[in-house]
């Protein structure tokens, strides 16, 4: 990642932390109807798990100059994941959600460059978990 995309990322995450409300809670309305198979993987009541979803993202963000500190958290995120039941193609949707959610929350700020930005890192990130949960499922 560059250093322009990292800045873009954390500028727009700094905007939507300190202007807007429930961003988790909309990521994952999104989610649910973008891939509504995915809605039993959760429990019912979603708030807790939007606002793990939103401290997981600002810790993440705030180690992107330095993602190999991080690899071990990402890993094992990922391979919790496939215990809770995510499969691969489930991250295609998380980043449909995800973008959405960007998009929404970030209003006027949201812009071609930054959606590039935000692209990127999910694409970084997502075949980091994907490349872990290839590992866990074969070791199954």
């Amino acid at each position: 990642m560059t250093d322009s995309n990292i800045l873009l990322i954390r500028n727009s995450w700094n905007y939507l932390a300190n202007n807007t409300e429930n961003a988790g809670e909309y990521f994952y309305q999104k989610l649910f109807e973008i891939a509504p198979s995915v809605r039993p993987l959760f429990k019912p009541d979603i708030n807790d798990q939007a606002r793990k979803l939103v401290t997981m993202l600002s810790y993440v963000i705030s180690k992107l100059n330095s993602l190999d500190e991080i690899e071990g958290q990402i890993k094992g995120l990922a391979q919790r994941h496939v215990q809770y039941g995510t499969r691969p193609e489930h991250y295609q949707a998380v980043g449909q959600a995800l973008i959405m959610m960007l998009e929404n929350k970030l209003g006027n700020q949201w812009n071609e460059p930054v959606k590039e930005a935000w692209i990127e890192v999910f694409t970084v990130l997502s075949g980091a978990m994907i490349g872990a949960t290839t590992t866990v499922a074969a070791a199954q």
